[in-house]
């Protein structure tokens, strides 16, 4: 059985949408999951002051908080965040800034890594946010698995780096996002059983 880490901040909800699909679809895969949400850092005058991002923390109270053991735990792990100027949250990039001693024992490399990323506009930063996650990967020593063109679905959201939501028309999930995040998540599996030898014969 492959674990699978699923890994993400979300400030409205956008990417925790998509981390709840990816996480259903590893378990159809037949993956042990662990779904993790990085803890809001935000002083609370600024969610407090818009009512969606607001509702979304109240949402999460309780919810499982990521924890660098999660990665150390699983085979394949898959990091979401939304784009900040073309990178990262300071959310995401503070539970990064956490993986100092397991990666100093190197207990975080040779896993499959992937990534997945939300803007509200088609070109609001997501390649350079996705390409962000890449080069930490590459730090940790994981392998970077992305999506690439190995699937027709991939022409849909055109992002050969991982997968990537525009949340200006609509935040909701469609067919054509559900398509490209169960390509992601399924192919990352594919390769960690190919790289262990745990795939059937």
């Amino acid at each position: 059985m492959t674990n699978v880490a699923i890994v993400y901040y979300s400030s409205y909800g956008s990417t925790h949408a998509m981390a709840q699909r990816l996480a259903e679809t590893a378990a159809k895969q037949g993956a042990e999951v662990r779904l993790r949400h990085v803890r809001e850092t935000a002083p609370a005058e600024a969610y407090e002051s818009q009512d969606a991002w607001k509702a979304h923390v109240q949402e999460m109270a309780g919810e499982p908080v990521a924890a660098p053991e999660d990665l150390e735990w699983a085979d394949v792990v898959v990091m979401g965040s939304p784009t900040r100027y073309g990178h990262v949250t300071s959310q995401m990039q503070g539970f990064l800034d956490t993986l100092g001693p397991l990666w100093a024992e190197g207990k975080l490399a040779d896993k499959v890594y992937t990534a997945f990323t939300a803007s509200q506009t088609r070109h609001g930063g997501q390649e350079t946010t996705l390409q962000a996650f890449h080069t930490t990967f590459a730090h940790l020593g994981g392998i970077i698995v992305p999506p690439g063109y190995t699937d027709p679905v991939k022409f849909t959201d055109g992002n050969p780096y991982g997968v990537g939501k525009v949340t200006g028309a609509s935040s909701e999930l469609d067919d054509d996002d559900h398509a490209v995040l169960d390509h992601l998540v399924t192919r990352a599996i594919t390769i960690s059983e190919r790289l262990t030898g745990s795939a059937a014969a």
